[in-house]
């Protein structure tokens, strides 16, 4: 039987992406999202609820992400969901799921922003591989 592990999200870029290399070389960042849920309630109250979410990019779209994306932009983000785990020091094990992207498209420039350097990031394709070692990044 198949099965699906995707992950499509509109949001808001919630701090700047912060790019590391692994001990073989390879780029990895790291960078929250918010997304935003909207709904009424039946006694017609809006209702309105933030969600977080924490992204990883690797290789040549790690990069990208790093040089173009700042906290506050709005992205479409396509990925899937990768749950890690490891000890801490005290011996409890913790558990961290992220979204590891694929795909990333800007979708609006901010006021004053330079767009010149925006058009280039922008029709670049995604890094479209496996990464080597996803648990080597801290």
């Amino acid at each position: 039987m198949r099965s699906v592990n995707k992950v499509i999200l509109v949001g808001n870029v919630t701090r700047d992406p912060e790019v590391k290399k692994t001990a073989t070389g390879q780029s990895v960042v790291t960078f929250g999202l918010a997304t935003n849920r909207e709904w009424v309630t039946t006694k017609g109250e809006k209702n309105t609820l933030a969600e977080f979410h924490n992204l990883v990019a690797w290789g040549k779209l790690a990069e990208i992400c790093g040089q173009y994306l700042k906290k506050g932009k709005l992205v479409y983000i396509e990925g899937y969901l990768k749950t890690r785990s490891w000890d801490s020091p005290e011996g409890v094990k913790i558990f961290k799921t992220e979204i590891v992207i694929y795909d990333m498209i800007m979708l609006e420039k901010r006021p004053g922003e330079d767009r010149k350097d925006e058009a280039n990031a922008e029709s670049m394709p995604a890094a479209d591989y496996i990464p080597e070692d996803e648990g080597s990044f801290g």
